[in-house]
């Protein structure tokens, strides 16, 4: 994984990844859905968490990013854990610092509409938000929770296990 902050669009429609029972011709990953991936359930971290507790879990789970959410739990941005190391080592983040200070906020603009990423998204679909963007994050239709975190790495490892 990249770790360098990237501009990443928040998470908007989905077609369905079959239509009238046929796979889209052309379609690499076979009709897949994101649900295929068989990701791990999202970590997410409230803007007042602590930076020496993000830190720990974030290594505990071996996450590179973890969304960030606000008080209604909707997703604000997120945290690029190798960054935050950095800084920590550099001694630029104080442990007691809250996570909101070092997030990567979404840029939620007309120029950059948000982009619905849900079980059912064609995996098609999720490769091209993943040509612009450094990760997904997955959540239900409603937007209400955040399931998931889906990278490039999580295609490659879905394309080798199947041998697509």
């Amino acid at each position: 994984m990249p770790s360098a902050a990237a501009p990443v669009a928040p998470i908007a429609g989905s077609a369905s990844p079959v239509l009238n029972g046929t796979i889209p011709e052309g379609d690499k990953y076979r009709g897949a859905v994101v649900e295929d991936l068989q990701l791990p359930p999202a970590f997410a971290l409230p803007t007042d968490e602590a930076v020496s507790r993000a830190i720990d879990l974030a290594y505990e789970r071996d996450y590179s990013y973890i969304p960030v959410l606000d008080r209604t739990r909707k997703p604000l941005g997120y945290l690029d854990v190798a960054a935050l190391k950095t800084k920590w080592e550099a001694q630029q983040a104080s442990p007691i610092d809250r996570v909101i200070k070092y997030t990567t906020k979404f840029d939620r603009t007309a120029s950059h509409p948000y982009t619905l990423i849900t079980p059912a998204t064609p995996l098609s679909e999720l490769e091209e938000f993943l040509k612009h963007n450094i990760f997904a994050i997955v959540t239900d239709y409603g937007r209400k929770f955040v399931l998931a975190v889906a990278t490039q790495q999580d295609l490659e490892t879905f394309v080798s296990r199947r041998g697509i």
